[in-house]
């Protein structure tokens, strides 16, 4: 913008160069060559004035100064609204960045999901419940002690705690997945509160997002002086356990057969898009406690008691806001702490992760070499188990390919992605003071579709400040050439719009103008297309045909007004001589005419496209409507009322119908632009500005068709030299080529 803003002002400047110095000649080869007496020197510095202030005015009309108001208009009217749509702004050009955003990297808790966790299911001791009813059949089963391993380990292991809300209401402030455990205990009738009451923690080890567990050490009554009390993701902290406890409160060995069974339990919550926490303890003598550490304690043969799983439904319109985004171009990935099970099953609900899409852990992406992250991030849709640094690679390698990448996230460890993401957007409700620091976006609802509004607000940022352009440069050119022309070409070295009308007509192309276009509400047509490439020009290809159409169309009407406008308008005897007051009466309504001709052609500048209805929405944007009204009222008491000062006279009736005919010719010329091809037009350069997706949607289905015809291929191809396909380990399918292909597309 600032380099168009130059080159319009120097353009400007040598268009009002060339006037003053052709005026200045103009003025005394006349005189010289004139039979009448050369004028005094008072006369002469007169009409220099007077031509010195139609070039200054050509350059306060040519420099576009309402540029800088358009956009700080555009921005501030977008940022206002976004807070009503729960989206907090805190770096102003982030909006109009996220208008050219192609790639969201969401968290799934608390962003895609609600955030509000419960335990559905669970596995404790060997024994299955599905609902409230079966739990508490469950702990009518089980043995006592068993009952208060559980409900100790859940209880003392977590800083959640219960207060009232703003309501208040009681409810659980905390970790949701804490929050969740305590209101399960809740639910069968145990006291968190009393249980802490009575129990000495003498060490607490927090949720370490490496781990993804929690834990503490409580004094105990039992046969050691200490118990050793974990939770954390399932499929990790199995890896710890040596040892079950099964329904009578047996300590059984976890074989591989058991293991099995554990894992299937982990599976089958997972396929059902379940959180899975696993419980597990031991308890710890004195001479082994003194080895832990205020760090770490020393992990391994723990006592699985059982899993759990909690489910966090996605938040209402997250599955329309995907397709939203897919439609207009925009990838969302989801980077999440869950196992990739989990998150496999809520992106697939989702509509995140598509047949062909990439889903893998963190793990597994860290071990990439730079080339392979390059190539994996381009279907990459889902990453689990991971960490903030991921999250950062993922970040930096899609800026790499050209990305425009808004990053969301909540935690002090997130503030590195969210300063790298061309837009961070922190959460508002669960977000650390850090992260929203970090962020240019605060979302204030923590809800997914809001990042959906914040890209329809900064389109229309961006389409905005296009609009004001196109509106603009066609005032520009149409005026100064007007101006310039008109001025050379008449006898008395004055243009046809005098300096008051034309400052009039600056008001109207720049403060206006910029209020009108600058705040125009999103629609849901916005979405209909792919984001703007960086490489695409300011001005597009059909911007220029409209700015010039326009222009060459208003400037030969007004030059061809000017000359014949007297006989038209029958302003002219029939002895050919032109009158002063007719003469008044014509520049009156030329003037008139150029007005109404930028009025209509706002109208076409509504719109940057092909599309053929102008009228479209114009309803929703009352500020458009009023400054139209605002513009033909001022233009109304100018001409009536003007006088000497604006250099008008008052038009009849009929003279103001056909002044606003032939202005509202801009409406029918721009429909015939907008219908005349592109490639017609040879001086107009295409440039495609559309940014398309690394991997199309249709690309990636027909390549994970492809990969399961592989995958399928390899199998019966296994079978047919019965030889084995692959040992039943997930890490072991992966480390082979065309198995982690079909692995991958799985």
């Amino acid at each position: 913008l600032d380099a168009l803003a130059e080159s319009i002002a120097k353009l400007g400047m040598a268009a009002a160069t060339a006037m003053l110095v052709t005026l200045v000649v103009k003025y005394f080869v006349q005189h010289s060559l004139s039979n009448k007496p050369f004028p005094s020197g008072a006369d002469v510095f007169s009409d220099m004035v007077k031509i010195v202030i139609q070039t200054i005015t050509i350059v306060v009309v040519a420099v576009p100064e309402g540029l800088p108001m358009a956009v700080t208009l555009a921005l501030a009217y977008a940022t206002t609204q976004m807070l009503k749509d729960n989206n907090l702004v805190r770096v102003l050009s982030a909006c109009e960045t996220m208008g050219n955003a192609t790639t969201v990297c969401s968290d799934k808790t608390g962003t895609l999901t609600q955030n509000k966790m419960t335990i559905v299911e669970g596995n404790i001791s060997l024994i299955s419940f599905g609902t409230t009813e079966e739990a508490k059949n469950w702990k009518k089963e089980v043995k006592p002690e068993i009952v208060n391993l559980v409900f100790e380990g859940i209880a003392v292991n977590s800083s959640a705690f219960e207060d009232k809300d703003e309501k208040g209401n009681p409810t659980f402030i905390g970790s949701k997945t804490e929050s969740a455990m305590l209101a399960f205990i809740k639910s069968l009738g145990a006291s968190y509160s009393d249980i802490r009451a009575e129990t000495n923690v003498v060490r607490m080890y927090p949720f370490s997002s490496q781990k993804k567990s929690m834990s503490c050490v409580v004094k105990s009554q039992g046969k050691e002086p200490y118990r050793y009390y974990l939770k954390g993701a399932s499929e990790i902290v199995m890896r710890s356990c040596t040892y079950y406890l099964d329904s009578e409160g047996q300590t059984k060995t976890l074989d591989d057969s058991a293991r099995a069974k554990f894992d299937q339990i982990i599976s089958a919550y997972a396929d059902k898009a379940l959180r899975t926490m696993t419980l597990c303890f031991r308890d710890v003598s004195s001479s082994e406690y003194k080895r832990f550490t205020d760090d770490s304690p020393v992990d391994g043969k723990l006592i699985c008691l059982g899993i759990v799983g909690i489910q966090d439904p996605l938040r209402p319109g997250v599955v329309d806001s995907v397709r939203e985004f897919a439609k207009s171009g925009v990838t969302v990935r989801m980077i999440t702490g869950d196992n990739i099970q989990t998150a496999c099953a809520i992106a697939q609900e989702a509509g995140i992760l598509i047949k062909g899409g990439l889903a893998m852990t963190g793990a597994e992406f860290r071990d990439l070499s730079k080339e392979e992250q390059t190539a994996a991030v381009k279907r990459l849709r889902v990453l689990a188990r991971s960490s903030p640094t991921d999250k950062t690679i993922v970040v930096q390698r899609l800026q790499e390919l050209g990305e425009v990448v808004a990053v969301t996230g909540d935690g002090t460890n997130d503030g590195p992605a969210l300063k790298m993401a061309d837009v961070g957007f922190s959460m508002g409700i669960t977000g650390t003071e850090v992260a929203k620091e970090a962020s240019a976006i605060v979302l204030m609802d923590d809800n997914f579709s809001s990042i959906l509004k914040a890209l329809m607000w900064g389109r229309v940022v961006n389409d905005s400040v296009r609009k004001f352009l196109q509106f603009q440069l066609t005032v520009n050119i149409t005026a100064v050439v007007l101006a310039f022309v008109s001025a050379v070409a008449s006898d008395d070295n004055q243009s046809v719009l005098s300096a008051v009308q034309l400052l009039w007509v600056n008001l109207i192309m720049d403060t206006l103008a910029a209020l009108a276009l600058a705040t125009e509400p999103p629609s849901q047509d916005i979405l209909d297309r792919y984001p703007t490439s960086k490489a695409a020009p300011l001005i597009n290809v059909n911007m220029w045909k409209m700015i010039l159409g326009q222009a060459l169309f208003q400037i030969i009407l007004n030059l061809t007004l000017l000359k014949f406008g007297a006989q038209l308008f029958h302003l002219q005897p029939k002895d050919g001589t032109l009158t002063p007051e007719n003469l008044l009466v014509l520049r009156t309504m030329i003037f008139n005419t150029f007005v109404f001709l930028q009025v209509f052609n706002e109208l076409n500048c509504r719109r940057i496209d092909d599309t053929i209805n102008i009228f479209k929405n114009l309803m929703n944007n009352k500020v458009f409507i009023l400054v139209q009204i605002v513009v033909i009222a001022g233009q109304v008491v100018i001409v009536q009322f003007g006088g000497q000062a604006f250099k008008t006279t008052p038009l009849t009736m009929q003279q103001w119908l056909f002044t606003i005919l032939i202005g509202s010719l801009s409406l029918p010329v721009g429909l015939f632009l907008r219908l005349l091809p592109v490639r017609l037009i040879p001086i107009i350069p295409h440039v495609d500005e559309e940014r398309q997706p690394l991997v199309s949607p249709e690309r990636m289905r027909w390549e994970g068709a492809s990969n399961q015809m592989i995958l399928q291929n390899t199998f019966f191809e296994a079978i047919r030299k019965k030889k084995p396909c692959y040992d039943g380990g997930a890490k072991n399918v992966a480390n082979d080529s065309v198995w982690k292909k079909a692995y991958g597309a799985a």
